[in-house]
């Protein structure tokens, strides 16, 4: 039966203008009018250099969230809001991975590239792992500077992998972009490199096969035991020339056939994409591509992990490719994220902890006045959804962290639980469904954000924040591109992380580029850590 997947049809109530904290920065700001309190639903996606307006109002004096529109059309608090929200998760960082080379580059991202959660799921969260194969829950929050508004952080985790010596074998099928526009440095180039540095870091008992694709696409190496024949992999990668146009959906549906001819049972089967994603034949839409090969998703699991290259990257179509593929999305743009990814990460996006995982958050309707997710616009899923496993979630690896973060009014002298985060997934093997909990009280979220305790929390304020600003959000109490660099450093002394330092480096040259500067010294590329 084909699986369905539909997204949030306007159930969430997004009553704060671009939300805090998951996107964010955007001027100074102390108090900014709500998006309920504008008139404004917020609740756009990344889609162009803006987020998308609100859709007309379904009804007169009514904005689409519920909220009651005074005379004026000044809007007053909701009557009846929607106290829930629902997403499904996502382990991508392929948005942050590409800011950093466009900024490198001397340019700011443009806005639609821009996905606040894939910023802030590029850096360690120390959330305390679970024993088992599940997640655990943790949620926390605290106050910026933003009068009577607090952030709160969803933070899920699953245990890393043991040993990459007890691992399921893995059966990869590299589906490798040799067209035209793949020909400039840091493309087919890194493609390769990529590649070769996989060749040795693979066990004997895993298998790979190789397709390349250009106006049509070609099988240039069938699912291969690596014992005894790394070299034809080798020999294969260094045979990929340059050719001519890019049909994306040839070199997928390739791709799946060789995966699903090699399939090997009880190993974790897997297509890996690497392209800049600039299709211009064939098929080009997400959609229809990957409908083409929806039978081998369904009946044999494969899922779709995607590597972007490339200073012209299509990270729409990649985003939507693995999405509907039941994967995830990384970038690379030089040889140590090249060596991140295929040495460090690789290993768990193959193996799964957790297949259609989504979360729902629950908040107090007693405590809670306003509140909005930030990010996630491409991943939400309507509150009656939660619970029916035959609508998509997100696929979750070991050692992964998934952070939500939401901008939250309490109402006046508000005193007890503020909000119930649930998890649910499917075990890989047993399709059974599991589901965890975790809450948070209004005093566990009352202390200083800035200054605090937790550099881990401020660590993902400032990703936040400065993701928003980027895509030209306006969120209450976010700091200015200079100050949120000043804290950046900070934060990366206190933690010794390096991707921090690099956060900082680019929070810089994208103020030196706004105010100006774009000659300045870039940021020094390599992806932020992650999980």
């Amino acid at each position: 039966m084909e699986r369905r997947a539909r997204t949030h049809r306007g159930a969430l109530a997004l009553l704060m203008a671009g939300g805090i904290l998951l996107t964010g920065c955007g001027g100074t700001g102390t108090g900014h009018d709500s998006a309920a309190e504008r008139g404004v639903a917020g609740n756009g996606g990344p889609a162009g250099d803006k987020r998308a307006p609100a859709a007309p109002s379904a009804a007169p004096g009514q904005d689409e969230d519920g909220t009651k529109r005074a005379e004026g059309g000044t809007a007053r608090e909701s009557t009846a809001p929607d106290y829930l929200s629902t997403f499904a998760l996502d382990v991508d960082t392929a948005s942050y991975g590409y800011a950093r080379r466009t900024l490198g580059d001397g340019q700011l991202p443009a806005a639609g590239t821009v996905r606040p959660e894939e910023f802030v799921n590029s850096f360690r969260q120390g959330y305390e792992a679970p024993e088992g194969n599940g997640f655990s829950v943790s949620v926390d929050g605290a106050r910026p500077d933003a009068a009577d508004w607090s952030l709160v952080r969803v933070g899920l985790a699953t245990r890393a992998a043991s040993g990459t010596g007890e691992r399921p074998p893995a059966a990869l099928t590299f589906v490798v972009d040799i067209s035209g526009s793949m020909s400039e440095p840091g493309r087919l180039d890194l493609a390769k490199t990529s590649l070769g540095i996989l060749a040795d870091e693979l066990r004997d008992d895993d298998s790979v096969s190789l397709v390349t694709f250009s106006d049509k696409a070609e099988t240039r190496l069938p699912m291969t035991r690596l014992q005894g024949n790394r070299t034809k992999l080798r020999d294969a990668v260094e045979a990929m020339e340059p050719a001519a146009s890019t049909n994306v959906a040839a070199g997928v549906e390739r791709g799946y056939d060789e995966a699903v001819e090699g399939h090997r049972k009880g190993a974790n089967n897997r297509v890996v994409l690497l392209s800049d994603a600039l299709a211009n034949t064939g098929e080009t839409e997400a959609d229809a591509i990957l409908e083409r090969i929806g039978d081998a998703r369904e009946e044999h699991g494969i899922t779709l992990f995607g590597v972007g290259v490339g200073s012209d990257y299509g990270d729409e179509l990649m985003e939507r490719l693995t999405n509907k593929g039941d994967g995830n999305t990384t970038y690379i743009a030089d040889e140590t994220q090249a060596r991140k990814v295929f040495v460090d990460q690789l290993p768990a996006h193959v193996e799964l902890r957790a297949r259609d995982a989504k979360a729902q958050v629950a908040f107090d309707r007693k405590t809670v006045r306003q509140f909005e997710l930030i990010g996630y616009e491409n991943r939400k899923v309507a509150d009656e959804d939660f619970r029916d496993d035959g609508v998509d979630g997100g696929e979750v690896g070991p050692g992964h962290t998934v952070t939500a973060l939401y901008a939250v009014r309490l109402r006046e002298g508000a005193s007890g639980r503020v909000a119930t985060a649930t998890v649910r997934w499917l075990d890989p093997k047993t399709r059974k469904a599991h589901e965890e909990t975790g809450s948070v009280t209004t005093g566990a979220i009352d202390g200083k954000l800035w200054g605090g305790d937790n550099d881990r929390l401020q660590v993902t304020a400032v990703a936040a924040y400065f993701a928003d600003t980027l895509r030209g959000g306006d969120l209450p109490g976010t700091p200015t591109l200079g100050a949120l660099a000043t804290r950046a450093r900070a934060l990366a002394s206190s933690t010794e992380d390096s991707s921090v330092d690099k956060l900082a480096t680019m929070i810089g040259q994208a103020d030196r580029i706004r105010n100006g500067g774009g000659d300045s010294p870039p940021g020094d590329g390599g992806e932020g850590e992650v999980g």
